[in-house]
């Protein structure tokens, strides 16, 4: 019996394109608005870790007891933590309180969505094909039959149907995956391909790297109907950062958000940012992948600034 991956095993990513690729020898997946998880079954020994090498387990009791229930001893599983359409209520499940994540857990039941099979009875499937490791992984479920908590991804290789999953609720995009392509941990060699919004917003504030003067992100906002300026997301300054800042150093200080505002303790580090208000005059526009709840939850791409609309035109109508 061969061994498992270990738990420091990272999850195979993906690199964002402009189109879906095309031809023979592509698996399209729905790409699932969740938490990325490695799910490792070792006898009666269950760890769900996160992409970021975060235990989840505690988090999500549903899930590691479904895994303990499966009809195999030995497996890890490759896929995303979800609650069907809401994310946010899957957000709650990072609470430190045992007994709040117990009852989220009751009232709204965890899935772990697999679409990789990294590892069974007879060992790693890491060096394997994709084509075969999918293969296996349809067996696998083939022998689960009907289970609630831990569920099969779909999957095509006809690209006509992947395109009909965009635009679907609690799809993030369609992943694109090389049949022939061994697993690779941590390295992008997926392709991911997804629909992107552009929005004018007003820039509102600013992070700055930890320890440094240096600008990280700026931090976007939205007027609603009673005047005041709502966080809607972060676009993270990756070019250009000492003109930006140069740009944004005369127009510290300020309310900055009136509304909705941002920072607090960061529910995956436990640290708390403290954002730098910015008189609310510049406006940039900014293309965003996914927004729910009135908020960009991935982060924008800064497209360019526009000195020809006025900050109070930035509404969250734009969101809605």
């Amino acid at each position: 019996m061969g061994r498992l991956p270990p738990l420091s095993t990272r999850p195979m990513e993906a690199e964002p394109v402009d189109e879906l690729p095309r031809g023979e020898g592509w698996q399209y997946e729905p790409k699932y608005d969740g938490f990325r998880c490695i799910a490792f079954r070792n006898g009666a020994k269950v760890d769900l870790q996160s992409k970021n090498q975060k235990p989840l387990g505690r988090y999500f009791p549903e899930i590691v007891e479904a895994m303990a229930a499966l009809p195999i001893d030995r497996c890890a599983l490759d896929g995303e933590i979800v609650i069907p359409g809401d994310f946010e209520t899957l957000q709650l499940r990072l609470h430190p309180a045992a007994k709040r994540v117990a009852m989220l857990a009751k009232q709204h039941p965890a899935r772990l969505i697999a679409f990789d099979l990294l590892a069974d009875e007879k060992g790693s499937r890491l060096k394997h094909a994709f084509g075969e490791r999918r293969a296996a992984l349809e067996e696998l479920f083939k022998r689960v039959g009907r289970n609630g908590t831990v569920q099969l991804g779909k999957a095509t290789t006809v690209r006509t149907t992947a395109q009909k999953w965009l635009g679907q609720k609690g799809l993030d995009g369609i992943v694109a995956k090389r049949l022939d392509l061994p697993y690779r941990p941590g390295e992008r060699v997926m392709q991911k391909f997804k629909l992107w919004k552009t929005v004018d917003c007003v820039v509102g504030g600013m992070y700055l790297k930890e320890g440094t003067e240096r600008i990280d992100s700026i931090l976007l906002g939205l007027y609603d109907e009673q005047g005041r300026l709502n966080y809607v997301g972060r676009s993270r300054v990756t070019k250009d950062a000492a003109e930006i800042g140069r740009l944004l150093k005369p127009i510290i200080g300020g309310k900055g958000f009136t509304g909705r505002a941002p920072g607090g303790v960061s529910r995956w580090s436990g640290k708390e940012r403290k954002p730098i208000p910015l008189q609310p005059i510049l406006v940039a526009e900014v293309s965003a992948d996914h927004i729910t709840a009135e908020h960009m939850r991935h982060g924008a791409r800064l497209m360019r600034w526009r000195t020809d609309k006025r900050p109070e035109d930035c509404t969250m109508d734009q969101v809605r």
